[in-house]
């Protein structure tokens, strides 16, 4: 018996741009079409896999390498799979598509000023106090995707954001 391949979904930026907000309304919108959906979040698969994360790149190298791996594990095995996840530099999100078939980059584009106003978990503010010094965007670079399947405004509602992905889903024939 062979199973379907599952899809997977990677949505990227900065911290605090909106990628958490759209997962929330898109694993919804997915899990409400009847399909098996896990999100691998970045902060709460950390505490699994490098439960004190030092953010250096080596580990980040590792950690990235090994969440594109469980992730592909689960597409393989039938159930879809959003990665909510900065991933700063583009080479993991690449690894990803390399791994996954059927696979889209999603950029939550959104302005570092909007980022800092947001600030729900204190990165930006335990940035500006010298407290860590590994923040995508501000002392670790951020690479944008060059060819996102989406690129969406975090300002926008993430309920929108929700249905263009969903959109281009169904126009890819993954759902």
């Amino acid at each position: 018996m062979k199973t379907q391949q599952g899809f997977a979904v990677w949505i990227t930026g900065i911290p605090a741009s909106g990628k958490s907000s759209i997962t929330g309304e898109l694993v919804k919108k997915i899990r409400g079409l009847g399909i098996a959906v896990v999100v691998l979040e970045s902060d709460e698969m950390r505490t699994i896999l490098t439960p004190k994360a030092t953010y250096d790149p080596e580990e980040r190298d590792r950690f990235y390498h090994t969440l594109v791996l469980i992730g592909e594990v689960i597409a393989r095995n039938g159930i879809s799979v959003v990665f909510d996840a900065t991933a700063n530099k583009r080479y993991y999100r690449d690894y990803a598509r390399s791994r996954i078939k059927k696979f889209i980059e999603v950029y939550v584009r959104c302005s570092l000023e909007v980022c800092i106003k947001r600030d729900p978990k204190g990165i930006y503010h335990r940035a500006a106090s010298g407290e860590t010094a590994t923040v995508p965007g501000i002392q670790t670079p951020y690479e944008p995707p060059l060819d996102a399947e989406i690129t969406l405004n975090g300002q926008d509602a993430p309920d929108s954001g929700a249905d263009t992905i969903l959109s281009v889903l169904k126009k890819l024939n993954y759902i």
